[in-house]
């Protein structure tokens, strides 16, 4: 790829003639055998906000990953503002007003908001002036894009949201003119998966374009001018948003077409499989998270918890599958009381039946280093199918495990492969795959499809919706109330670590369960408006 003077390097958007934010041609990246990209061409049009869709390994992150300089592609030719470039590294690319906000935040947990900023971009060895630049900087910056937040608070001490505002400060502090964000709503509530919407708006506004990679359709339509589909590794669609729909873009996505609904005939409850009982659970300072509460789940049943994140839901799924210990109150499996206590607890839980999709999949669901065979059988690596006694089978474990990549749809299909190289998508369903088909009694799960494209969502609801018709009791935390209403049989709503009330999703309304979510309870609704206050497309 040929490039240009350091002096055009730097060249401010707005000086330059050319329509295209970002062009990219005949891009091509290889991992080893696996063609990431294959021959991609794309244009960016200046000051709109352009998505890019595709299924879990489409090759979407790894396109942008290049814009960004992190990877270098094994041939193509990249324009910015016109001019040709070889982007290097990601310092060229922030040089040339390209930033990027990753899937992961990358922040140092136990620094400031304003050290976070700042980091990487000291103008000297005395800290002291840059952080008083940057101080002036975000109060600025805040004021033009509504991006308020508080410079000295830690950030491990602030919400999810707030965290990817600093994401998209540090990017803005460095001189970014195009920002890609990569699943930006994965860990947001809708609340602040609103507000990011309204900022981008206010981006966009301003003249900044916005690439913005999502699996969610109903987010596409709501916010972005232009979309680009990818499907394994090649670009086969750009199209003016308002010229398409939600069906249109999944079948582009999937090469078929895909059910944007869930299909499911009426729930048949038989007898209480998971039973709680005045549970009291603290989080880790002893703060009470859950507050007496009290619910049944039966067999051949899903009951969904909806709420906003932080309500004590976490804590909740955490006790029940004995990761945490109660406080005080009783768990039954079964029938039977189980005690949580200890760092067994776990181990017990599953013994008893219970399955656990938890919701963190990178932090307690999987270990990344370990090969996806490995993680296949984590948690269940001493049932006899595996070996015997101390001696594990590894053949045995991979033969299952490519198994289960095969019924699930994992991509890249290789059980050698190390895990922190799959998408997230395919992460969450290696974790899916392992706890569904443990065959447990009770299934708990967590935020079953975040970060999971839109092919893979209508399989995971499908198996839930299978594993319910078996007979089985799933108990279901999602923060997205698509999700909630469309799988349970029971909607029980959580806040401030209560059960505030209980609906039927056949009647409930998203505004009626966003009241209770608030903790008001008893009052009518009124009707809710899509992502950045449009109606919802889908």
């Amino acid at each position: 790829m040929a490039d240009t003077s350091q002096e055009q390097a730097r060249q401010p958007f707005g000086a330059a003639a050319s329509e295209w934010a970002i062009e990219l041609s005949g891009i091509n990246k290889s991992f080893g055998p696996v063609r990431a990209n294959k021959n991609i061409d794309l244009k960016v049009r200046r000051g709109t906000i352009h998505g890019i869709v595709g299924e879990n390994g489409a090759g979407k992150s790894t396109l942008m990953s290049i814009l960004y300089g992190f990877y270098h592609a094994d041939s193509g030719e990249i324009r910015v503002n016109g001019a040709p470039h070889a982007i290097t590294d990601s310092r060229h690319a922030l040089a040339l007003g390209i930033g990027m906000v990753h899937q992961h935040f990358m922040l140092v947990d136990n620094f400031s908001i304003l050290e976070n900023v700042v980091l990487g971009a000291e103008d000297s060895a005395l800290l002291g002036p840059s952080l008083a630049k940057a101080r002036g900087a975000l109060k600025r910056l805040a004021q033009d894009y509504r991006l308020e937040v508080a410079p000295d608070a830690i950030v491990e001490d602030v919400s999810v949201g707030t965290q990817q505002r600093v994401e998209i400060l540090k990017a803005l502090y460095r001189g970014a003119e195009v920002l890609i964000l990569d699943e930006p709503t994965g860990v947001l509530t809708p609340a602040e998966a609103g507000d990011l919407f309204r900022v981008l708006q206010t981006l966009r506004d301003e003249g900044k374009t916005v690439i913005l990679i999502t699996h969610k359709l109903r987010e596409i339509m709501a916010i972005t001018d232009s979309v680009s589909v990818m499907r394994q590794g090649e670009m086969v669609a750009t199209l003016e948003t308002s010229d398409t729909s939600p069906e249109q873009l999944a079948e582009l996505m999937v090469g078929r077409r895909v059910l944007l609904r869930v299909e499911k005939g009426p729930a048949t409850p038989g007898k209480v499989m998971l039973e709680v009982e005045d549970l009291v659970v603290t989080d880790d300072f002893g703060t009470p998270r859950v507050k007496g509460v009290n619910f049944a789940v039966r067999a051949g049943e899903i009951v969904g918890i909806a709420g906003v994140a932080g309500n004590g839901q976490s804590e909740l799924l955490e006790s029940i599958s004995g990761m945490r210990d109660q406080k005080s109150g009783v768990v039954k499996l079964n029938g039977n009381p189980m005690s949580t206590l200890g760092d067994d607890g776990a181990h017990r839980a599953r013994l008893a039946g219970l399955a656990h999709v938890p919701e963190d999949r990178q932090r307690m669901g999987l270990v990344i280093a370990f090969e996806q065979w490995e993680n296949s059988i984590l948690g269940y690596q001493d049932q006899p199918a595996y070996g015997k006694g101390m001696v594990l089978d590894i053949n045995a474990a991979r033969a299952a495990a490519a198994e289960r990549m095969k019924k699930y749809d994992i991509r890249p299909a290789n059980v050698r492969l190390k895990t922190a190289s799959f998408s997230g998508g395919n992460q969450q369903k290696i974790v899916l795959a392992r706890e569904m088909e443990s065959d447990p009694g009770v299934l708990v799960v967590g935020q079953p499809t975040r970060g999971v494209d839109i092919g893979a969502i209508e399989f995971i609801h499908n198996q839930i919706i299978k594993m319910r018709d078996a007979g089985k009791a799933i108990l279901l935390v999602s923060v997205e109330l698509d999700e909630i209403r469309s799988l349970s049989d029971r909607i029980l709503v959580m806040f401030d670590g209560h059960i505030v009330g209980e609906a039927d999703p056949a009647t409930a309304t998203e505004g009626e369960l966003g009241l209770l979510m608030a903790g008001i309870v008893g009052k009518e609704a009124a009707p809710t408006a899509g992502p950045a206050g449009r109606e919802p497309n889908a």
